[in-house]
C-alpha cells in the first residue's frame, strides 16, 4: 500500500520528528477530515507500506535521518516556485530548498525526487516573461538531480480566492506558451515536463498529462512492480495513486495565499499548540468518543524486481 503525507499538511517541514517517532512506534492515527472522529490506525512497517509519499517546500528537516527509513520505498515531490514572502510568507529561500533537494537527491537517488513548480499563476509582479526567466534558471541548478517537474495552473477554490485577493486564471493562452516554453528548457536540462489532473489539451506541446503519482511513477521509485487493486485508482482527472493521507487541514504554516489546504490561519496556529511529537496523531491525542478501526493494508508488490 502507499502512505502519502502531504495532501493536507508538510510534515517534513513542520512535524518531522513527529513523523520519525510514528516510524519508530510502527503507526499512526489518522482522523477522518469530515468525521473527526472517525479513526483509521495505519501500520508503519515495511511489510504492509510499500512507499512513503512525501510533499514538501523544505525537505531539510529530514534529510539527515533518512537512514531512519531504510527498508520503505521512498517518493517525494519538492515544491519550488519564483514567488517571494508576498505569496508564500514562511516558506524558506528558495536557493536553500534548491540545495536540500539536491541533497536529498545524492542521498536517496533523483528517480525518487520530483520537482513541482505550482501552482502557477500570472500577475503584475509574477508576469509570464518572470516565470519563463525564472523556471530556467531552476531548471538548470536542478538539472541531474531531478528527472521531471509536475507544473500546474492555480485553482480557485472558495478558500483560494478568499485568502487571495485578485488572483486570476491563467488564460488559455497563457498556458499554451507556459508548456511550449517549459518543454523546451525542460529538454535542455533533461527534466521531463508533465501536468497532473489538467486534461490533456497541452500534450501537443510534448507534456506528458498522465499524473504525477501514477503507477508507472511509483514502480519506477521504488524499483518494483506493483499490482494495484483496480478500486485503488484516485479520480477520473488522472491516473494517480494517492494513498492513505496521514496528514490534517489546517497544519501548514507556510501560509501561501493560494494554499486549499488551510482555510484560517487562526485554525492553523491553534493546531500547532495542540501538536505533540510523541502522539499517534499529528494534531492532539485520543479524545471522547473515538472510534478506531484498523486499516486493511497489505503490499501491492509482486516480488520481481524491476531495473528502470
Amino acid at each position: 500500500m502507499i502512505i502519502n503525507t502531504g495532501n493536507r499538511t508538510d510534515i517534513p517541514a513542520y512535524f518531522s520528528d513527529w513523523f520519525y517517532n510514528r516510524i519508530k512506534e510502527g503507526y499512526v492515527y489518522a482522523r477522518n477530515p469530515y468525521y473527526p472522529s472517525q479513526v483509521t490506525k495505519y501500520k508503519l512497517t515495511p511489510d504492509v507500506v510499500d512507499c512513503l509519499c512525501f510533499c514538501t517546500k523544505n525537505p531539510e528537516p529530514m534529510i539527515e535521518r533518512l537512514d531512519e527509513l531504510k527498508g520503505f520505498g521512498q517518493f517525494w515531490f519538492v515544491t519550488i516556485t519564483p514567488y517571494d514572502k508576498d505569496i508564500e510568507p514562511n516558506v524558506p529561500n528558495k536557493e536553500k530548498v534548491m540545495e536540500s533537494l539536491k541533497k536529498l537527491s545524492s542521498v536517496i537517488g533523483p528517480e525518487k525526487v520530483i520537482w513541482r513548480y505550482d501552482p502557477i499563476f500570472i500577475s503584475e509582479k509574477y508576469s509570464l516573461k518572470i516565470h519563463l526567466e525564472n523556471f530556467e534558471k531552476m531548471a538548470s541548478n536542478l538539472s541531474g538531480y531531478t528527472e521531471e517537474c509536475i507544473i500546474s495552473f492555480v485553482d480557485l477554490y472558495e478558500k483560494t480566492k478568499r485568502n487571495f485577493a485578485g488572483v486570476r486564471e491563467v488564460s488559455k493562452e497563457e498556458r499554451e506558451i507556459i508548456a511550449k516554453e517549459f518543454v523546451c528548457i525542460g529538454t535542455k536540462y533533461n527534466i521531463n515536463i508533465k501536468t497532473c489532473a489538467e486534461g490533456y489539451e497541452l500534450s501537443k506541446f510534448g507534456i506528458d498529462c498522465s499524473g504525477c503519482m501514477t503507477q508507472a511513477v511509483l514502480e519506477r521509485a521504488i524499483h518494483s512492480n506493483l499490482k494495484v487493486p483496480k478500486k485503488k485508482g484516485s479520480r477520473e482527472s488522472c491516473d494517480c495513486l494517492l494513498g492513505n493521507d496521514i496528514g490534517m487541514y489546517n497544519t501548514c504554516y507556510h501560509g501561501c495565499l493560494y494554499c486549499y489546504a488551510n482555510y484560517s490561519r487562526d485554525i492553523v496556529r491553534d493546531n500547532f499548540k495542540k501538536h505533540d511529537k510523541n502522539s499517534p496523531f499529528l494534531i492532539g491525542n485520543f479524545m471522547e468518543g473515538d472510534i478506531i478501526k484498523d486499516a486493511l493494508q497489505e503490499s501491492y508488490i509482486d516480488n520481481q524486481i524491476t531495473f528502470f
